[in-house]
């Protein structure tokens, strides 16, 4: 399935894209896209409705996050051995594991204020993991049992809050909608193989990253099972993987975001986001 969410800011309902690429109104059958609603018994029984059942929805509704209510949003950095390289820094031997606000979550065509104080706003484009079944101590090898799907995801980024401001990622990671999420949520069986996904991320029509998560260092599942040894991992925390090369921070010189700039992004399977910089910083 592809699920998402419609509707203004903080009034989102829950949908699904069926076959013909329609969205239907899912709000009668679960309150929404979070929680217990992703674990598998809920999944398989909203796989079984037969979507044309559904009311339709006018597609000129703003998509919102197909997830709501996000406790945890954990980010994954280094996962690529060409961003490694590009930002001068050694492959880590283990996945480097830094939070993002919940509250940077936002849609994935919603605009991307400036954060105030901004100088160095950057792009990545990521796969994010959408945890369906609470996890603790699991195995690689039962990972996957316990996600409920996968979307796209722009890890924007704000350097030198970043990397200027005492060290700690999350300050560069967490400024209102920097972690914009979606179109949709796809579910594994939908998805197939997350390892075999190409991605790609474009400013103002040029395209700066492009890759593969057959590149990542480390896997989803690898990455799922390795953060259950040190946390419980609740239905509906969002794990953000990763980038590949091509990042503003990364280039000769430094290129960063500035109001007005376009960036459109995608992954295969996944859909496309589009989103425009803008000067105030919107909560």
């Amino acid at each position: 399935m592809r699920l998402l969410r419609y509707g203004e800011m903080g009034a989102e309902k829950p949908g699904l894209i069926d076959d013909e690429q329609v969205i239907r109104d899912l709000s009668m059958e679960i309150e929404d896209l979070s929680g217990n609603n992703l674990s598998r018994h809920s999944l398989k029984r909203l796989a079984a409705i037969d979507p044309k059942s559904l009311p339709k929805i006018d597609p000129s509704h703003r998509l919102g996050a197909p997830i709501a209510r996000v406790g945890h949003f954990i980010a994954i950095g280094l996962n690529y051995a060409d961003h490694a390289a590009e930002t001068g820094a050694d492959l880590p031997v283990e996945p480097l594991v830094f939070s993002k606000a919940p509250s940077s979550i936002c849609g994935p065509h919603d605009e991307l204020p400036i954060p105030p104080g901004s100088t160095k706003l950057d792009w990545e484009v990521e796969l994010a993991v959408v945890i369906g079944e609470r996890a603790y101590n699991i195995n690689e090898t039962e990972a996957m049992n316990h996600v409920a799907g996968f979307c796209l995801c722009n890890d924007v980024s704000e350097r030198a809050f970043q990397k200027e401001r005492g060290g700690q990622f999350i300050k560069g990671k967490s400024s209102p909608r920097t972690g914009a999420l979606g179109p949709w949520l796809v579910t594994p069986d939908r998805l197939g193989d997350p390892q075999q996904l190409d991605l790609w991320l474009s400013v103002n029509g040029e395209i700066r990253q492009r890759g593969t998560t057959r590149d990542m260092l480390f896997s989803a599942a690898f990455i799922v099972s390795y953060l259950s040894k040190f946390m419980i991992l609740e239905p509906g925390d969002v794990i953000t993987t990763g980038t590949p090369s091509g990042v503003g921070a990364g280039m000769t010189p430094p290129q960063f975001l500035r109001e007005g700039d376009i960036l459109t992004l995608g992954i295969g399977g996944l859909g496309e986001q589009r989103q425009v910089v803008v000067r105030s910083a919107a909560s």
